[in-house]
């Protein structure tokens, strides 16, 4: 890897770093509400790191990326965060999600 590459993988790599911090200093930011604005949520991105992680052959199940991402094991941070979604929420969320298919047309 040259030195301009290795650079931008340390620069994603703190934003990415900056990225998991902010969600873990913001637990009122219900997933649902990530989904509803950003289409992704907290087990995207654990979702995405498992992914990645198995593309080069480093087994992480998909637990350990979640805690990654959460910062603590899912189970304790839907204790202690999550709180059920609203019916304004899941009418929001349908309509992202209409909104979704009709970009993907």
């Amino acid at each position: 890897m040259d030195k301009k590459s290795a650079t931008e993988t340390e620069l994603e790599a703190a934003a990415f770093r900056r990225l998991l911090n902010h969600l873990q200093s913001h637990t009122e930011v219900q997933n649902m509400d990530l989904m509803i604005l950003a289409d992704f949520c907290r087990n995207c991105l654990a979702k995405w790191y498992q992914q990645e992680a198995e593309t080069r052959q480093i087994d992480i199940d998909y637990d350990a990326a979640r805690e990654k991402v959460y910062g603590m094991k899912y189970e304790e941070w839907k204790k202690r965060y999550q709180t059920p979604a609203t019916e304004e929420q899941l009418k929001a969320y349908e309509a992202a999600k209409q909104r979704r298919k009709a970009r993907e047309q």
